[in-house]
């Protein structure tokens, strides 16, 4: 039958990447690996260093799913191709809408692992800590600063990451200055890092009773989340530690004690705070993490090594300096500047659709085909 020998075809021609796939991923290096880790983890003192043990978990962790996700998308090809074949020769199309939606998905998840072999940087795979800030321009830029909060939540809600307020300042009269959240997930940094920067909105604004249309700016700080033995040295004579009352987000109680947290690291400037941890060792705790990831940004860019897997070009957060715009009025669109890749689909977008920009961005800077100059 026609419409299963398209399916067929389509399968036929997703076949030979996904055995691809085993190569691109080093799957015979990641097994031994595995082994190896599997050892370790079976040797009798393996839980008395329990940060080392962490570790091999954790990355363990990371192998099995870079395994099990090739190894699924092989069975799936599989068992489409023989479920085609049975429903072909019984002339069956009660089951074609279930293999045509098999065959889509093989398409994305086979697309979404090609994309994750293009994650190849130090910090890909570790979390990434997200920092939120409202640009010049008072209500307008804190309301547009919290919509892109929320966009960001809901992209990782959408692609089974978890996400933990660190830090939330509450805008004046609406939105937010700043905050800060951690996203948890197994390349959740690599992912995200293309996110850095500024982003700008152009829309009718519901703040002013002439509806005139403005023009607003956030930045968005994109980290990854380091291992305490990072690197980097901080003495504690550099920091000065402040505490306060936290403001919760959203409606939340305000906590009565002071246990919200705000480092400043003297010889640099750089400041981080955290309130939403369950005391004020553990904010502090949070807080010594994001600072050991901004060091670590400024040492490697000190050094002009591997900056560009850590974070990439911040200006101003002002007109020209804007990775990407997103035009509500008099048309919709949202456009990246950097790859020229555009979403006409604005609602989407602000609801998580962000995966089109991502994956245009991972394959721009792959091929060394990004464009530096914001348009």
């Amino acid at each position: 039958m026609l419409e299963y020998d398209e399916l067929r075809l389509k399968l036929l021609e997703l076949k030979p990447q996904i055995e691809d796939l085993a190569d691109a991923i080093g799957l015979e290096a990641l097994q031994e690996e595995l082994d190896e880790l599997h050892q370790k983890a079976a040797a009798p003192n393996f839980w008395n260093d329990m940060e080392n043990s962490s570790k091999v978990l954790q990355r363990t962790r990371q192998i099995e799913n870079k395994i099990e996700a090739y190894k699924n998308l092989s069975v799936q090809c599989e068992d489409a191709l023989t479920m085609i074949e049975i429903a072909n020769e019984e002339k069956d199309l009660s089951v074609l809408s279930e293999i045509t939606e098999s065959v889509k998905n093989i398409e994305t998840d086979l697309e979404k692992e090609k994309l994750s072999t293009l994650l190849t940087g130090e910090y890909d795979a570790n979390n990434a800590i997200l920092t939120f800030h409202a640009g010049a321009g008072g209500t307008e830029s804190q309301d547009w600063a919290q919509m892109l909060y929320r966009m960001y939540t809901r992209w990782s809600e959408r692609h089974g990451f978890k996400y933990r307020i660190l830090d939330y300042l509450e805008g004046d009269e609406a939105g937010l200055k700043s905050a800060s959240i951690l996203v948890e997930g197994l390349n959740a940094y690599g992912f995200l890092k293309s996110e850095a920067g500024v982003h700008r909105l152009v829309r009718i604004s519901p703040f002013d009773s002439a509806g005139r249309r403005h023009t607003s700016f956030s930045s968005l700080d994109v980290m990854p989340e380091l291992p305490d033995d990072a690197d980097v040295e901080i003495n504690e004579e550099d920091i000065r530690m402040e505490v306060y009352r936290s403001s919760g987000a959203g409606g939340q109680k305000v906590n009565k004690t002071s246990s919200a947290v705000r480092l400043i690291h003297i010889p640099t400037g750089i400041v981080v705070s955290c309130q939403n941890e369950r005391s004020q060792f553990q904010n502090k705790d949070m807080c010594m993490k994001m600072l050991r990831a901004k060091l670590v940004e400024i040492k490697e860019r000190e050094h002009l090594e591997k900056i560009s897997d850590i974070r990439g070009d911040h200006s101003v957060i002002a007109w020209g300096s804007q990775i990407r715009s997103y035009v509500f009025m008099p048309y919709t669109l949202a456009k990246d500047h950097r790859t020229g890749f555009e979403n006409g689909n604005i609602q989407a977008v602000m609801d998580g659709d962000l995966d089109g920009f991502i994956n245009a961005y991972l394959k721009a800077a792959s091929q060394g085909e990004l464009n530096k100059q914001s348009s």
